[in-house]
């Protein structure tokens, strides 16, 4: 118990008393390098009792081992632990802290008024993921169906107004989960898996960011899942960048993840048993290359330790990307962190999921895309498709790949002003907000 609270205090104490920057619309919004145009872009962070966000992380512990203990990646606001004594950049970061690092980021946006009947858009402070817990993996797992209608009735009985303005259509918040997660029918019989927060008409109107999207979304938009780059200065993003244009590229392609063990055909099982039984060494980049390697992230493996998969992604010219369970993954982000061209098999892993971060009109310039059924029932070759790719395509694929680091990558908090002056993935989650809601506004 003690050494749960040692790493809760600090960011228990900070979220509590950090002073936001939150001011009156009447009152010009500033920065240290000046004023600041908040046009249509105020924020107004609602105010929720500690029981729907702060105090649920001291349950961190309640769910192991059927859950892992998530209580050493809440430090750093978030971010998780350090990876070593020394690192200025890398954590041992879990994606589904993001609610935590989100909320703590979101008390630095310049644009947050006091004053919520002016705001453009209502943030709401749930930590709706980690509450979710108790309905996954803990006592409630019989009451999925009323997950959510605590935090609704709360809004409903307390400044009312707030929500009635607009019912819900200018709110939103994060949900460190798939969608998925959130779509249980509230009528299921018998109940499987996830809650029902999602399927709450109550609910209907907001935006949730979730990590992943449904196919028919209306309410959720995905945003990227964090890897552990979390740079505190431009100079270290830079840094970091250099590296990954300089990386020899050793590998053809790379497959960092689990599964293909089964016996039903499935890209998977495809591309493990290329990786396993080709193995051909080609000199096509004018230096010999191995053509594929597969990085075993099994039973979470990887989860928490970035240097497993990193460096191996940093050697690799392609990333293959196929889905799992669910079609997203989180090693799309991080691949593309090391300069790695993704390769998708079906739409719905990227191109549909993350619009606002990896723009779908320029999805050919920074990515390939092969159709999984053509590869598990038509025998195409995952290797004789990247292989016919010209270098000079290549190139220029992998330029537009580092492009696009900032834009996926969530900045420490804290971090510098030549760091703020680029969007990262916050950054342009909280644009694509604001214009969804504006968009949804002029519509009613």
């Amino acid at each position: 118990m003690a050494s749960k609270i040692t790493i809760l205090l600090p960011i228990l104490t900070a979220l509590y008393l950090l002073p936001t920057t939150a001011v009156s619309r009447d009152t010009n919004a500033h920065t240290d390098s000046g004023p600041l145009d908040c046009t249509n872009r105020w924020i107004y962070i609602r105010q929720l009792p500690s029981r729907f966000n702060l105090d649920l992380l001291t349950s961190c512990s309640n769910y192991y081992p059927l859950y892992d203990d998530f209580c050493p990646y809440i430090a750093n606001h978030g971010l998780g632990q350090a990876t070593h004594n020394r690192s200025k950049s890398w954590f041992r970061t879990d994606p589904h802290m993001l609610e935590v690092s989100f909320h703590r980021r979101i008390l630095e946006y310049p644009c947050l008024t006091s004053v919520p009947e002016t705001a453009d858009a209502i943030f709401i402070p749930y930590y709706a993921g980690i509450d979710a817990l108790r309905y996954l993996y803990g006592s409630d797992v019989n009451s999925s169906s009323e997950h959510g209608l605590n935090l609704f009735n709360y809004m409903q009985t307390n400044e009312p107004e707030i929500w009635g303005r607009n019912l819900g259509h200018d709110h939103f918040l994060v949900m460190a989960r798939s969608a998925w997660d959130f779509s249980q029918a509230a009528d299921a019989d018998p109940p499987i898996w996830g809650t029902s927060f999602l399927e709450l008409p109550q609910f209907y109107n907001v935006t949730a960011l979730t990590l992943e999207s449904r196919a028919w979304s209306w309410q959720e938009q995905a945003i990227p899942h964090p890897t552990s780059f979390h740079p505190s200065t431009l100079a270290l993003l830079e840094s970091w960048v250099l590296r990954v244009r300089r990386s020899h590229r050793s590998t053809l392609m790379l497959f960092a993840g689990g599964g293909g063990t089964s016996t039903t055909p499935n890209i998977r099982r495809s591309i493990r048993e290329t990786c396993l039984n080709d193995t051909r060494i080609s000199d096509v980049t004018g230096r010999f290359q191995r053509l594929c390697e597969i990085v075993d992230c099994s039973n979470g493996a990887c989860e928490h330790d970035p240097i497993r998969y990193m460096k191996p992604m940093l050697h690799a010219t392609f990333c293959l990307q196929p889905p799992g369970d669910t079609p997203a993954r989180r090693s799309t982000f991080d691949g593309i962190l090391a300069g790695c061209i993704p390769v998708f098999f079906e739409d719905q892993s990227a191109r549909i999921q993350y619009r606002w971060h990896l723009p779908s009109k320029e999805f050919e310039e920074f990515s390939v895309t092969i159709p999984k059924e053509d590869v598990v029932y038509r025998g195409l070759s995952i290797v004789d498709v990247l292989m016919r790719i010209p270098r000079g395509e290549v190139r220029r694929m992998r330029e537009r790949v580092m492009e696009l680091i900032p834009r996926v990558i969530y900045r420490k908090h804290g971090s510098s002003l030549g760091l703020r002056a680029r969007k990262d993935a916050f950054d342009v989650a909280i644009e694509g907000t604001l214009k969804r809601i504006h968009s949804r506004l002029r519509e009613r």
